[in-house]
């Protein structure tokens, strides 16, 4: 038993209260009564006393009572019904809809999640990334690549250098800030190809749960990393640079992949470029298939298009065969008429005359028709070729075309606005 104030063991007694023993502490002066047990226990556990001490609760354990009492009272009287009656408690309370429905249970289920997820994080394994900073240099992008070559996700990255040497510059800064491990090595050769082979051979005690690990380093001493680690069962890579190329060779099957970091982008291999070669003459030969099969289909749908319109237009296939087609040597007689009678207008007799012919022929078309000099103009120069005042001026009969019809006595000219209607007098 000790005391509730400052759990002293160390009491004596003071007293009864209410048939109870009293206790005060000698640590700290606290009066305390003896813990409460159950009458029948208490009874039991101080059969055998003979009167001379009392066994104190905190005394009473599992043990002494195996030892102190009968093995059938322990078995029937208090530990079998005290055992039956937490059990049923424990069910009561954990089937209970309350206790399903509570946010203890809520909690418990999302421990038990949190730890299921941990240990399968564990089974499934991780990568580890080991940099000489000093060697080789690698940028976000090409990091994001080597992640990618990876079987397992990268959880770690370490990266060695003399971080004191000025040349390295603030490369530190930047590797801590994208979540790099950095570890010091002292100045000397080799120093931190020495610190990468120490850490490797025991990485398996600090990161149990590595699988595969990415060994970034142009130096040839590494190899006997890689084949340390190899031996171990991990899978390794090893991370070389060649100018602007990266070199990322899988030492358990020997596949090479090559990282261009000007371009920050992988190099194919011959075989995927001739590949790709291939799926771009054939998506090509299938682009050229597909729009000779396009235009086929319209020029068939266009032949077919044209022979609705010629059926369905009975009217104007007539027409067509109607209208003469008018060949070269009808041509050639229409220029030579006019030639003709070009050729006959020698005088202002044969000039008149044309001129009624004209005339008539329009009246004959269109009676209506008011004819002006510039139209019986327009019409000469039709059949002769040459302007009416050129053919004026040829013949010598005026200076102009409206000055030789004023003369005329064939003709009589009436004023109509800006122009002048023309009038044959054996018309009238």
């Amino acid at each position: 038993m000790k005391c509730p104030r400052c759990e002293s063991t160390s009491y004596r007694k003071n007293g009864r209260r209410n048939d109870k023993q009293n206790y005060l502490c000698k640590n700290c002066g606290k009066q305390f009564l003896e813990a409460a047990f159950p009458r029948s226990l208490e009874t039991d556990l101080l059969a055998n006393n003979n009167g001379h001490t009392k066994v104190s609760v905190a005394e009473a354990t599992e043990p002494s009572l195996v030892k102190n009492l009968p093995e059938k009272k322990v078995t029937e009287k208090s530990l079998g019904s005290f055992s039956l009656t937490l059990a049923e408690e424990l069910l009561e309370t954990i089937l209970s809809p309350d206790w399903l429905e509570s946010a203890a249970f809520s909690q418990f289920i999302q421990k038990f999640q949190q730890k299921t997820g941990i240990q399968h994080q564990l089974e499934a394994g991780i990568s580890l990334l080991l940099l000489d900073a000093e060697n080789l240099k690698l940028d976000v992008n090409s990091e994001l690549f080597l992640a990618s070559v990876c079987k397992y996700p990268l959880q770690f990255k370490m990266a060695f250098a003399n971080w004191r040497n000025p040349s390295i510059g603030k490369q530190d800064i930047e590797l801590y800030n994208r979540g790099y491990q950095l570890v010091h090595v002292p100045e000397g050769k080799d120093s931190a190809d020495a610190k990468m082979i120490a850490f490797g051979a025991c990485v398996l005690r600090s990161y149990p749960t590595v699988k595969e690990i990415l060994v970034c380093s142009s130096d040839g001493i590494l190899i006997h990393l890689c084949n340390e680690l190899q031996n171990q069962g991990l899978i390794v890579h090893w991370v070389r640079r060649q100018g602007q190329i990266l070199d990322i060779e899988n030492r358990n099957t020997g596949k090479l992949t090559h990282y261009s970091l000007a371009m920050a982008t992988e190099i194919p291999s011959f075989e995927k470029v001739v590949e790709q070669i291939q799926d771009l003459i054939k998506n090509e030969q299938d682009s050229i298939n597909a729009r000779l099969h396009s235009l086929a289909t319209i020029a068939s749908l266009f032949q077919e298009r044209s022979n609705i319109n010629i059926k369905h237009n009975p009217k104007q296939a007539e027409i067509e065969e109607i209208i003469p087609i008018i060949d070269n040597s009808s041509a050639q007689s229409i220029q030579e008429e006019k030639k003709e009678d070009s050729a006959e207008i020698t005088n202002s007799k044969t000039l008149d005359k044309l001129l009624l012919k004209i005339i008539q022929d329009i009246q004959i078309k269109s009676p209506q028709t008011k004819l002006s000099v510039s139209k019986l103009g327009s019409e000469l120069q039709k059949i002769t070729g040459d302007s009416p005042n050129s053919i004026i001026k040829k013949l010598k009969l005026g200076s102009n075309f409206t000055k030789y019809l004023e003369s005329s006595p064939a003709f009589t000219l009436k004023a109509s606005g800006k122009e002048y209607e023309v009038t044959p007098l054996l018309c009238e």
